[in-house]
């Protein structure tokens, strides 16, 4: 069954419910509400972000890494690869070097090279590996890679409640509303964005309050005081891809003489009035929710893109499987791959993309 709703998931549903507006309680988290194999239940003691004190939160640590290590599989942590080599005549990748933690370099052969570096070190690594015949970095025939780097707008929209809400018991995301996901011609601006529970600890809570408000020494301890009687909504708006938002490499190096990412992230009109006019929004359903004080810190959530996926060799840089139009046995498996960002969390997305990729290359 789906989780409880906690204190902060009741305020987004009473302030939801007296705008009209629907919302939903229960949404997917990766996070088990019954016992499963040997994981056991959520115990709704919070503070899943730190880490599940009881194994009931997915992540591959969990889930994949052991049955991947029962099947074979080996990890070589603290390592870094450093280069994938390509040659020529077979148009093939031949396997990568990487550099382990005292930074010795190393070789190794591979069928097939999977790159899982996540939007900034997956084009980072493509484009540290140019080569004779992939002179701008592999796989990087439609000028692609780096390019439509995108994040969401992932304001934090906070409000004071008389009575305790205590925003770290349940999930942190465990209540939504998406009436807002999709473009609607009557606003000035392309796609939408949703509003979910989130569940600041205090020390984010500190951070946010110190920028939202400038809070400092007692005042800031007075505000820590009343932690249990505020809750958080986040605002996770679409952010558009855009060709010029987009990693390079820059012309500093690394500890190991590898070229490090130089990143370029601008807001265009589309994404300004979007941010504004979910701004409000968010505000609206916290009064509605009986909030007697709000405060907002203006911040962006889930890097996505750079290498991104399309049907087009010209305009994309793999196919629907993560596999390279330009070499068929590179492959790239996260959130680069994403060609547009959408306005849910994008992890059970990465996830699923990952299974089909698997089940491609069995």
């Amino acid at each position: 069954p789906h989780h409880p709703s906690g204190g902060v998931g009741n305020t987004l549903v009473r302030g939801c419910t007296n705008l009209g507006i629907g919302v939903s309680v229960g949404g997917p988290v990766a996070i088990l509400s019954g016992s499963r194999g040997k994981r056991p239940h959520c115990i709704y003691r919070g503070y899943c972000i730190q880490g599940c004190k009881v194994g009931a939160k997915a992540s591959p640590l969990i889930t994949h890494v052991p049955d991947a290590l029962a099947h074979g599989a080996e990890i070589r942590d603290r390592s870094m690869v450093s280069r994938i080599y390509y040659d020529r005549k077979t148009n093939r990748v031949t396997g990568v070097s990487y550099l382990d933690q005292e930074g010795r370099e190393h070789f190794q052969k591979a069928k097939a090279v999977i790159v899982s570096g996540y939007a900034i070190e997956t084009p980072r690594l493509l484009l540290n590996s140019a080569c004779d015949g992939h002179a701008n970095g592999l796989a990087n025939s439609s000028d692609t890679v780096g390019r439509y780097l995108m994040a969401q707008a992932g304001n934090v929209i906070l409000g004071r409640f008389d009575e305790p809400i205590r925003m770290y018991k349940a999930p942190p995301a465990h209540a939504l509303t998406e009436e807002f996901y999709e473009t609607d011609p009557k606003r000035d601006f392309a796609r939408g964005f949703a509003i979910q529970t989130v569940g600041p600890l205090p020390i984010a809570f500190a951070k946010q309050m110190m920028a939202a408000r400038g809070c400092w020494g007692w005042g800031m301890r007075r505000i820590m005081m009343d932690y249990n009687h505020w809750s958080a909504f986040g605002l996770l708006g679409e952010i558009l891809p855009w060709p010029d938002n987009r990693v390079t490499l820059a012309a500093a190096s690394d500890q190991f003489g590898l070229r490090v990412a130089h990143v370029n992230f601008d807001l265009h009109d589309n994404d300004k009035k979007l941010i504004e006019f979910g701004k409000g929004k968010v505000e609206q359903v916290m009064r509605a929710a009986g909030a007697t004080e709000i405060v907002q810190e203006a911040r962006y959530a889930h890097l996505v893109g750079a290498a991104r996926m399309g049907k087009d060799p010209a305009t994309s840089v793999v196919d629907k499987f993560g596999r390279t139009h330009d070499i068929a046995n590179l492959f790239v498996c996260d959130g680069s791959i994403l060609p547009t960002q959408g306005s849910a969390n994008p992890g059970l997305t990465i996830q699923a993309l990952a299974a089909r990729t698997a089940d491609y290359l069995i």
